[in-house]
């Protein structure tokens, strides 16, 4: 066989074999992560960004509204004339990964040069699917940080105790998809008794992170610290937004998926939006109990 076929069936080989462990699937999207951070130095910021994605990407955009698909996501970006001339780098800090191998998170920091030299920093979070093609994003979302120093040694992964074969039953999806939107429901049914910010408290993980807000440097992390952060200034009996989940995205192993969906402002500001655009990362526990892992 030629040399140039054989590298072709080493590589196909090696984007459809099974990871052997949770840690060797969870390092496996991590240099995925990075392989494209590497690419993105030599090309537009627009087109490194965009070789990530899956065609059916989803992201908030401004406007306070979703797109989906490559092509609408991308034009988005172009919107940005600093995307077209300027450049990326960035790095994941963490990843996670689901039982069945195929969905998992990264998150990370990013610095756009423009072409000017002037450098904006960064912060991004990425759900991921594994398909025919390996890795690809099929949720993205950046915010702006201040400049500061930020970590750059990477988070403890967040993993499945066992790797598991994935499920095609469309029961068992179903299943996996309702009891989601069902942990979305009440985490919002919550926040209308207790406060946004004990809910935040109560509904993540120990090691669950925000993107925080226009002054964190970096990642909030730790569902207590997000529920400080989040329900800053809020009251605690109450919520002045309520939400839920329009869309999910859910493993085969039902331990890891994503919800889209809309913040709604009960009483907005004059000019102000009446919704915002979300996405939240969730993981299932060994008790069966959805909580939130990213956001």
């Amino acid at each position: 066989m030629p040399i140039h076929l054989c590298l072709a069936v080493l590589v196909i080989v090696m984007q459809s074999a099974p990871a052997a462990s949770p840690h060797a699937a969870v390092a496996e999207l991590l240099d995925a992560d990075r392989r494209f951070a590497a690419a993105a130095r030599q090309q537009p910021a627009v087109e490194a960004i965009a070789a990530m994605f899956a065609e059916d990407v989803t992201a908030p955009v401004s406007g306070n509204r979703y797109v989906q698909g490559k092509a609408e996501v991308v034009g988005a970006l172009r919107v940005n004339p600093d995307h077209v001339t300027g450049r990326v780098d960035w790095a994941p800090i963490r990843g996670g990964i689901s039982g069945d191998g195929l969905h998992g998170f990264t998150f990370g920091y990013m610095t756009l040069t423009k072409a000017d030299g002037a450098k904006v920093p960064l912060k991004y979070l990425a759900y991921w699917i594994k398909g025919k093609d390996g890795w690809r994003v099929a949720a993205y979302r950046r915010r702006p940080r201040p400049e500061g120093v930020v970590p750059t040694e990477t988070m403890a992964p967040s993993l499945p105790p066992r790797l598991v074969a994935p499920s095609t039953d469309d029961a068992t999806l179903d299943a996996h998809r309702r009891s989601l939107i069902a942990a979305e429901k009440a985490f919002s049914d919550e926040a209308q008794s207790i406060g946004i910010g004990a809910a935040f408290a109560k509904h993540g993980t120990a090691d669950a992170v925000n993107m925080g807000g226009p002054k964190d440097v970096g990642f909030v992390v730790g569902s207590e610290a997000i529920g400080r952060s989040v329900g800053a200034g809020s009251p605690t009996d109450s919520s002045e937004v309520e939400w839920s989940a329009d869309r999910v995205l859910v493993a085969s192993s039902g331990d890891l998926g994503i919800t889209f969906g809309m913040i709604r402002i009960k009483k907005p500001e004059p000019g102000g939006p009446a919704a915002v655009p979300f996405f939240t990362i969730w993981r299932r526990n060994d008790a069966g109990v959805w909580r939130y892992i990213a956001e």
